[in-house]
């Protein structure tokens, strides 16, 4: 099957990415990991006054990620499990937020524990201590560009996941073998990288994932949309492009498909032929370098939107832990 505007389906089976992967990729996250263990978390949770159901306790919690910025997620836990139940972690789009309670409470029905994160910085609740507090929202992909690496604002982001996974696995009535994560866009990108970044993870549902081979973006010309921040940044701060190989260079350190053969985790992804705002090559370029077991769920006629029976297969394929 031939794509309008990206590669054959049998070149998508084999394609391996263009974004260039750092010389010092496992350094870098192995100091990051390093600092992230070094911060008290100094965990809060407090149940929400305004939403409580009979069957779950619904709660903000609250933790310190790196760089001091105190970070939310909603969590739901189950009242009647009796004994070490599993948990699924929920990793919003880009500029969205964790989403409404309701519409978690089908896992914790299942007897789940469900930790929902807000990335800093967006639309939900948790810091940004980049310089403000509260919400920038806009251009989170190269905020720290000019910086340097080690200021990246998604390496803070993809380190809030990992501490996350490791709140929830340290709970008492959560079995650390069956710990699952998920989300869509930017939180297809976050529930690979969380898998990445915490081996402990057993299971991972991706939907058509962000953050994938940003160099593939450029020369597809699909720097827009959700990417469209690449090109406002060559325009402003490098019109000539005499830095693309450096740009390129260091986004490759926050770029999705470089951590996905740490991924160790069984992964359900989803895909769409006709996504324009995550070109599917992209996504491929992460999923061929899994090395775990895995499938690739293929919508041809859908772009990036609602794929209708995915969430059915990642309720079952979560059940399954």
């Amino acid at each position: 099957m031939a794509l309008g505007f990206d590669l054959a389906r049998e070149e998508l089976e084999t394609y391996r990415g263009t974004n260039p992967r750092p010389d010092d990729f496992d350094r870098y996250w192995k100091e990051a990991l390093a600092e992230m263990r070094t911060v008290d978390p100094q965990i809060e949770i407090e149940p929400d006054p305004d939403f409580q159901v009979p069957f779950a306790t619904c709660s903000h919690l609250w933790f310190t990620g790196v760089g001091g910025a105190r970070i939310h997620a909603k969590l739901l836990q189950p009242k009647a499990a009796v004994e070490p139940h599993p948990a699924a972690l929920q990793f919003h789009g880009y500029m969205h937020y964790s989403g409404d309670w309701a519409e978690k409470l089908n896992y914790v029905a299942a007897g789940f524990t469900v930790a929902a994160l807000d990335c800093r910085g967006q639309g939900g609740l948790s810091e940004d201590v980049g310089g403000v507090k509260g919400t920038t929202m806009f251009g989170q992909i190269v905020r720290g560009l000019s910086d340097g690496p080690e200021k990246l604002l998604y390496r803070s982001i993809f380190l809030d996941t990992a501490q996350l996974a490791r709140i929830v696995l340290a709970m008492p009535d959560v079995d650390e073998t069956r710990v699952g994560t998920m989300g869509g866009s930017q939180g297809g990108a976050l529930a690979l990288v969380c898998a990445a970044l915490e081996p402990r993870i057993r299971r991972c549902a991706p939907i058509h994932p962000f953050l994938c081979d940003y160099q593939r973006v450029w020369e597809m010309e699909q720097a827009k949309d959700a990417y469209h921040e690449l090109r406002d940044f060559f325009r402003r701060h490098d019109p000539r492009h005499e830095n693309e190989a450096e740009i390129f260079r260091r986004l490759g350190y926050i770029d999705v498909q470089h951590f996905a053969s740490r991924i160790r985790a069984e992964v359900l992804m989803a895909s769409s032929f006709d996504d324009t705002v995550c070109p599917p090559s992209t996504q491929f370029a992460a999923y061929n370098k899994i090395e775990a077991e895995k499938s690739m769920v293929i919508f041809p006629d859908y772009g990036h939107e609602w794929l209708p029976g995915f969430l059915d297969d990642t309720f079952r394929f979560m059940l399954a832990m």
